[in-house]
């Protein structure tokens, strides 16, 4: 076996200067929520790409130190009876973000133009009907105001399948890998032709399509984040200055005996003496 230690990828970005860059953006977002706030922007980032590209670590990335009180992620599940019969953005509206909020959305409507449209969930009937009407929607959306960012995750065939391959071997990530993932390796044209021509009728000037290479998921969330940044027309908040005060002295309060609470088993204790 050599004794040769092993080289880094240097197509891949280093973990040290991932880190340092990751921090650093992740103070802006923070920054930027702050502007969000005060000014009562409303921010709509539309995550989409293939199975395994990369959506959900760059959401966890962007959402890791924001305030979830005026940031959230929308991941809607399949649709209920009831909101089959709804117009087709009507629950996706239902949670588009009031003034100061900002919206996370892992994957959005464009489902109906990738997994439904090439596994037959919808007719081509609803299909057409939906490539009309979302330029549409997403001018409104724009006109009123609100700030719509829509990137679209791009990975190779071969890192999806290792990526696949991995998650089979993870206990922790084994429930993102499901039978309609693994459609998308023996229908990788067929999701190639509709990522195509939806591209073609909704890259719009308003909202356009900005794409991210992920075959390197540091490389994709840093480039994801910074552009993101770029995208918002924020300012840096002062926050008010704070201090923290003096514990006043206690008088007659006694604490009653910790026999009386129940605690937690001490599981790192345990772990501490290993």
């Amino acid at each position: 076996m050599s004794s040769k230690k092993h080289e880094a990828d240097p197509r891949k970005l280093s973990k040290r200067a991932y880190e340092s860059e990751l921090e650093r953006l992740q103070i802006e977002l923070v920054e930027m929520q702050q502007w969000v706030v005060t000014s009562g922007a409303r921010i709509v980032v539309i995550f989409e790409g293939r199975d395994a590209a990369g959506k959900g670590g760059a959401i966890k990335r962007v959402m890791q130190y924001l305030n979830p009180r005026s940031a959230r992620v929308v991941a809607l599940p399949t649709p209920s009876e009831r909101e089959r019969g709804q117009w087709y953005f009507q629950r996706y509206v239902e949670r588009l973000p009031t003034a100061g909020e900002i919206v996370l959305m892992d994957r959005s409507w464009y489902n109906r133009a990738g997994v439904e449209h090439v596994l037959g969930y919808c007719s081509d009937e609803e299909y057409d009907r939906f490539l009309r009407q979302v330029p549409i929607l997403e001018r409104l959306l724009v006109d009123d105001g609100i700030v719509l960012v829509k990137y679209w995750f791009s990975v190779s065939d071969d890192e999806q399948q290792k990526r696949f391959r991995s998650r089979l071997k993870d206990p922790m990530r084994r429930w993102k890998l499901s039978k309609t993932d693994l459609l998308s390796i023996v229908k990788w044209e067929e999701y190639s032709r509709a990522k195509d021509a939806m591209f073609q009728v909704t890259d719009i000037p308003e909202a356009p399509w900005w794409t991210i290479e992920s075959d390197d998921k540091k490389s994709a969330r840093i480039n994801a984040i910074s552009h993101l940044l770029s995208q918002i027309p924020y300012e840096k908040i002062e926050p008010e200055p704070i201090e923290v005060p003096d514990r006043p002295s206690a008088d007659d309060y006694v604490r009653p005996a910790r026999e009386l609470y129940k605690y937690v088993p001490d599981r790192a204790s345990e772990l501490k003496s290993r």
